[in-house]
């Protein structure tokens, strides 16, 4: 005797039911909504890989040689450094800490990151370290400027030289803590390709809060607060130069002051405003498109590179163009038998003159 069940799931056509669902499911048109796909991944071409790469080298060769010119010439100095120098010497050594780091992101750039997680770590804080005490002695610098030039009479009642190692070691402890976010890098292997990336890996569920808050520190303190600084400084400067007589001097102090702030504003303002782009597509503020995204990340690669070609910049503006510095290089080119002893003319200045030339040549 059959099973009544077994004879009833006999007669049925399972085939035709299978037909029918396949039939449905293909019918059914699926319209994938563009704002919820995922954006392609942002691909170099190889070829700017290398570009980019051969660029940080580039950076490296320059900015090593001239920043340690500018601490050899100025650390070398017998006489007690005024503040002015004191800064510089310290800059030079910031931007020799940035130029240090730029062999291993050359690297990485071609080949990805291949020294481990504690050297990325480590190269990271100190990129960051440098980034901000320069920016921060770039500022010291067009401050005491203002005050040689603009408040005179203050600076010379005022202990200047003992302030500015205390404003030196706040600058380096600021910078310090500033760069510990760099302790959330780590290296890990790419999701877009089989390389291994240096990158920032926060925890996912606090990652937008961690992300903006480096960020908002990073726009303030690494560029709005001092250019806020800065130029209300200098053009403070500027003014009072136009009132003082020196046709030569002033026009050369003019000048170099002009310099100073162009570089800064080309070589961070670009970097600055895509990192803002950046930060307003990461944090919601604007609505998120994918031409949007990869125009980002591209002006990113292109202005970071920018940035970094300051460190290069510095030694030219702040020392080399400078007639006391040159005479300082010159009397350490004779010492070490570089250069014959040549007799050298002086001519008397006015105080004002001297403070002028101590200051900004």
């Amino acid at each position: 005797m059959t099973d009544p069940n077994t004879s009833f799931l006999s007669i049925i056509d399972f085939g035709s039911i299978y037909d029918e669902l396949n039939f449905t499911y293909n019918d059914t048109e699926f319209i994938p909504n563009p704002e919820t796909q995922p954006c392609n991944s942002f691909s170099i071409p190889d070829t700017v890989m290398v570009l980019v790469s051969v660029f940080y080298v580039l950076i490296f060769l320059l900015a090593i040689p001239g920043n340690l010119v500018v601490g050899l010439v100025i650390g070398l100095s017998k006489q007690s450094l005024p503040p002015s120098d004191l800064y510089l010497l310290h800059l030079a050594i910031a931007d020799l800490l940035l130029a240090v780091t730029l062999p291993f992101w050359a690297t990485s750039v071609t080949k990805g990151w291949v020294f481990g997680g504690a050297m990325c770590k480590i190269i990271t804080i100190l990129q960051e370290l440098s980034f901000y005490s320069s920016i921060l002695f770039l500022t010291c610098i067009s401050m005491d400027r203002y005050m040689v030039i603009v408040r005179a009479m203050e600076a010379r009642r005022a202990n200047r030289q003992q302030l500015s190692w205390g404003v030196c070691a706040s600058v380096w402890a600021v910078g310090v803590l500033l760069s510990l976010p760099g302790l959330f890098t780590s290296s890990f292997p790419s999701p877009n390709s089989s390389r291994t990336v240096c990158a920032e890996q926060y925890n996912p569920n606090s990652a937008d809060m961690w992300r903006l808050g480096t960020r908002i520190l990073r726009h303030t303190l690494g560029f709005l607060i001092p250019l806020a600084i800065m130029l209300p400084c200098y053009g403070v400067t500027v003014q009072r130069l136009l009132h003082i007589r020196g046709g030569f001097q002033r026009q050369r102090a003019m000048r170099v002051i002009v310099l100073v702030v162009v570089a800064f504003l080309l070589c961070w303002t670009p970097y600055h405003i895509a990192m803002m782009a950046d930060t307003f597509l990461r944090s919601k503020i604007v609505p998120y498109r994918c031409p949007a995204r990869m125009a980002v990340d591209q002006a990113m690669l292109a202005t970071q590179s920018l940035g970094l070609l300051h460190s290069c910049v510095n030694p030219v503006l702040y020392a080399f163009v400078g007639e006391k510095f040159r005479s300082r290089l010159q009397q350490l080119l004779r010492k070490t038998g570089v250069l014959q002893r040549t007799s050298v003319s002086r001519t008397s200045r006015s105080s004002l003159s001297s403070e002028i030339t101590s200051t900004f040549m």
